[in-house]
């Protein structure tokens, strides 16, 4: 092991000495001549062979020789911790490069390098990250860690499969302009809470997308693993554009505008608002959005009913079943569309 744990010190060393060698031959000469004896040594070591240079012993004494001078009855602790540390270089380097090519497989497959914790990836697309149970014990973080590596594995076809938007709709549905006939489908999936959501419809607006797509709004709102709501107020605001969408009117499309792009008279965007305000206020101001849109108090009565019935606790059941097993979203808003999932803000 010690061998190989010089050889991993001395590839990181050389980008140093590679530097340094410009103005100093001399050093990046040495420094070459015991990269060959350990890269003949770790050679040897992959082939099961012996490592006939004795590099081991080459560093050992080269690290020891000044502590047998002073300190004879260290060398052997020493000796041990030497042995030790190598084999502790050697699985960190082992462990940072599956867990690089873990990483880098998510980031490809999922849009993001953390499969558990999407939002955390730093390398991914702007999402807000429907996160797992985080492990409350070692067998349960090892458990994930497989069952993280059987997701990658498992989702790799879908980078090469062809998207039809037409089988990944849950009814009722609505759209988010009016239906133009010859225009390719899009379906958008969001939070009404998550601010990315947010910015992604607003970018989707500003450029056309919604003329150039017809785009079906399926609203999805992230459940923790407790059961409740990541967005406070979310899940009302889903069940109203449910029960507007099985009302069979156009004030789904409604609420999402006005949530996404208006303000309210204190200048704060209603999404911030939502998130601030009591079920009761938010349930409140949704029906009053409803009066403004022209609903008559019967039809808000009736679209009140629904959004609280077992019919709409089935369609969102539905909705959630899609996007978690079945297109196997990990952080929204995603998009699909020109027969491709899209992962994250919409630029």
């Amino acid at each position: 092991m010690v061998c190989v744990a010089a050889f991993i010190i001395l590839c990181l060393v050389g980008v140093f000495v590679a530097f340094l060698s410009i103005f100093r031959r001399d050093i990046g000469k040495k420094y070459w001549v015991v990269f060959k004896k350990a890269w003949g040594c770790v050679g040897k070591k992959v082939r099961l062979q012996k490592c006939e240079t004795n590099f081991k012993d080459d560093v050992k004494n080269t690290l020891l020789s000044k502590v047998v001078l002073k300190h004879p009855t260290w060398v052997k602790p020493l000796g041990v911790a030497i042995e030790v540390s190598a084999v502790l270089i050697v699985l960190i380097t082992v462990w940072s490069l599956v867990e690089a090519i873990k990483a880098l497989l998510a980031l490809w497959v999922f849009g993001t390098c953390n499969v558990s914790q999407p939002a955390n990836c730093a390398l991914g697309a702007e999402v807000c990250g429907i996160d797992a149970a985080e492990p409350s014990n070692p067998i349960e973080w090892t458990g994930r860690w497989f069952s993280e590596w059987g997701e990658i594995f498992t989702n790799i076809p879908d980078k090469f499969r062809n998207w039809d938007v037409e089988q990944y709709l849950v009814e009722p549905y609505g759209f988010a302009a009016e239906y133009q006939d010859g225009k390719p489908l899009a379906l958008d999936i969001f939070d009404p809470g998550c601010t990315i959501c947010m910015q992604s419809y607003r970018n989707q607006k500003s450029t056309g997308f919604f003329n150039d797509y017809n785009t079906i709004l399926m609203i999805y709102p992230i459940q923790l693993p407790d059961g409740g709501y990541k967005f406070n107020n979310s899940d009302l605001i889903a069940r109203y554009i449910h029960a507007a969408n099985l009302s069979k009117t156009d004030y789904a499309g409604k609420i999402i505008d006005r949530l996404f792009t208006a303000s309210n008279s204190q200048g704060i965007n209603y999404q911030s608002a939502f998130m601030s305000m009591s079920r009761a206020d938010a349930e409140q101001t949704l029906q009053a959005w409803l009066k403004d849109f022209g609903a008559s108090a019967k039809q808000i009565a009736k679209i009140a009913e629904l959004a609280s019935s077992d019919d709409v606790t089935a369609i969102m059941e539905q909705v959630k079943t899609m996007v978690e097993d079945t297109i196997h979203v990990k952080g929204i808003p995603t998009l699909i569309y020109d027969g491709k999932k899209h992962n994250g803000l919409y630029r």
